[in-house]
């Protein structure tokens, strides 16, 4: 953490608990009995609770989206770029609340929370989640903390998918939308790479049909093959040649199998950090969630007819580097909307960060976000 806090920082944030004892029924026919949501907050409620943000993560994200949670913190929240007092997501205006998925590993309840019928991690018997089922658990955040509505459900990748569910399942408990760098599905290529990082954490020998908490071991080598596939498609070609280049580590080849490029030590670096962070059967969950989103599917595979439930205004963002989500997709979703009859503003920005570029302060990016969340009105 900065020896002095930023002023345009939410500062230092402790996550929030509640848990929830009515039984949550899921998509895949079974059921939750009780769960918990851990969450953070920033900014204040306002007298009528009609200025709540909800922000939704992505993949590899939590509930931590902005500000520090202690002041040894190397790095703020993944999304504090755009979140605090003055900011895209104006903390002094609205009141941002974020959760952690169900199924995540930062505190709500997951394949590392202790399963009640048998005192155990929860481990691979953790059923498979689905975006309407976060969503549904999300409803009942907003309810307990006394939300009748959200001002505005916004979200960047996976998070934009939630934000899409939110507008279909929910019509009446927002008014706003932001769907950013996301997709109305994936396609077969999206899940193969889904595919090729599940296999190497399931062919781990450490993974152990997924009880490897049992066994007091972590399938590491899995884990960290699985997130340097993902992330060298979050990066774009133009993003890795300007950081990277062919440059080599020591300034010579070694003519062997070990790291001499420094994208090499780069990838290896984001795999070996996210092993300490990370669960693996979270991130199995997540992959699934991605592959299984298809709001269209319930619809006669039509996307507009899914998309006439809506009543919110919608803000959808691509990136033009993009290539995971490309702006092709983004731009699937902005025909249906219009085809639906929704308001909907639509920016492809030009940025050579790829998939990630949801998480820069690309000026364009900003102002169109800002200028969204701006005509948000607030009654109280």
């Amino acid at each position: 953490m900065p020896e002095t806090i930023p002023e345009d920082s939410v500062g230092l944030v402790e996550p929030q608990r509640l848990r929830f004892e009515e039984p949550l029924e899921l998509a895949s026919g079974r059921t939750l009995p009780e769960y918990e949501l851990v969450f953070e907050t920033y900014g204040e409620l306002n007298a009528d609770a009609s200025n709540a943000v909800l922000v939704c993560h992505a993949l590899s994200g939590d509930q931590h989206a902005a500000g520090w949670n202690s002041m040894e913190d190397r790095k703020p929240g993944w999304w504090n770029n755009l979140i605090g007092p003055g900011k895209a997501v104006d903390t002094n205006r609205f009141f941002v609340v974020c959760p952690n998925n169900l199924g995540g590993c930062k505190g709500s309840t997951g394949p590392t929370s202790t399963n009640p019928e048998t005192g155990k991690p929860y481990g691979p018997d953790f059923p498979i989640v689905t975006v309407g089922d976060w969503v549904r658990s999300q409803e009942r955040l907003m309810r307990r903390l006394g939300i009748a509505r959200w001002a505005a459900v916004i979200g960047g990748s996976l998070g934009g998918m939630q934000v899409m569910q939110w507008a279909i399942d929910f019509p009446d408990s927002l008014h706003s939308a932001a769907v950013i760098a996301a997709a109305p599905r994936l396609t077969a290529q999206n899940i193969g790479f889904n595919e090729v990082a599940r296999q190497a954490i399931l062919s781990d020998p450490e993974f152990h049909e997924g009880r490897y908490h049992e066994h007091g071991v972590v399938p590491r080598r899995g884990l960290m093959l699985a997130r340097m596939l993902g992330h060298i498609t979050y990066l774009s070609d133009d993003a890795m040649r300007a950081k990277f280049g062919r440059e080599l580590r020591e300034g010579r080849i070694h003519f062997g199998f070990d790291v001499e490029f420094q994208v090499e030590s780069y990838l290896r670096y984001q795999g070996k950090s996210f092993v300490d962070r990370f669960d693996a059967n979270t991130y199995l969950l997540m992959t699934k969630a991605l592959d299984y989103f298809d709001p269209a599917g319930d619809y006669g595979d039509d996307l507009a007819e899914a998309m006439r439930r809506a009543r919110a205004r919608f803000l959808v963002v691509s990136f033009t580097s993009d290539w995971r989500f490309s702006p092709a997709r983004s731009e699937e979703i902005v025909r249906a909307l219009l085809a639906a009859g929704r308001d909907v503003s639509y920016a492809r920005v030009e940025a050579h960060h790829g998939h990630d570029a949801f998480l820069f302060p690309i000026p364009y990016y900003v102002n169109v976000f800002r200028g969204f969340m701006n005509r948000i009105p607030l009654e109280g």
